[in-house]
């Protein structure tokens, strides 16, 4: 079945139609919440609320992006909110000592694992790691994490610079065993 057909049929409050959505988004969700929870009961509880969330505002669904993308960005925000939820106490960079730098340049050295590549982007300081994130693993681009983070465009772009600067440092000390 097609999902713009399913989309109208769960907008007109069709549970089967919601249940055979759910069915076929639920296992890539589930992968992207816990890409940030790192804990399956939370990632569970972040799922659940961003199809409730969905299915509740699914009027809002236009179709100008495919609905998993949509989804994506409540499962998202979800994750988000839940980790800022769990971690009240966040320091605020200042933004009047941003710069936007060169973005190019970055590579991974050879030898280094998709692995020891995630488990460095968890090391990141929170303020970095979530653009890091949301930019090479998510696929977002500045203006979409500027929304999510609720940070300047600018700020997204000098987080993202300093957090690849400091994910290259480490993983340059697993390349060369230091």
């Amino acid at each position: 079945m097609f999902h713009i057909e399913l989309v109208e049929r769960c907008k007109a409050n069709d549970r089967q139609a919601q249940l055979k959505l759910y069915h076929q988004y639920c296992d890539g969700m589930f992968g992207v919440a816990m890409r940030f929870l790192k804990n399956t009961d939370d990632a569970e509880d972040v799922l659940q609320e961003s199809f409730i969330k969905a299915f509740q505002r699914i009027h809002q669904f236009k179709g100008e992006v495919t609905f998993g993308a949509w989804l994506k960005r409540i499962v998202v925000n979800g994750s988000i909110d839940f980790l800022k939820s769990k971690h009240q106490q966040t320091v605020e960079l200042n933004e009047n000592y941003l710069h936007v730098t060169d973005e190019d340049g970055w590579t991974v050295e050879e030898g280094i694992s998709l692995e020891q590549v995630k488990v460095a982007i968890e090391e990141l300081p929170q303020k970095y790691k979530y653009v890091v994130q949301l930019f090479l693993v998510e696929g977002y681009d500045h203006s979409e994490i500027s929304e999510i983070l609720n940070i300047s465009e600018t700020a997204s772009r000098t987080r993202l610079l300093r957090g690849k600067a400091q994910l290259q440092d480490k993983l340059k000390d697993l390349a060369y065993g230091t």
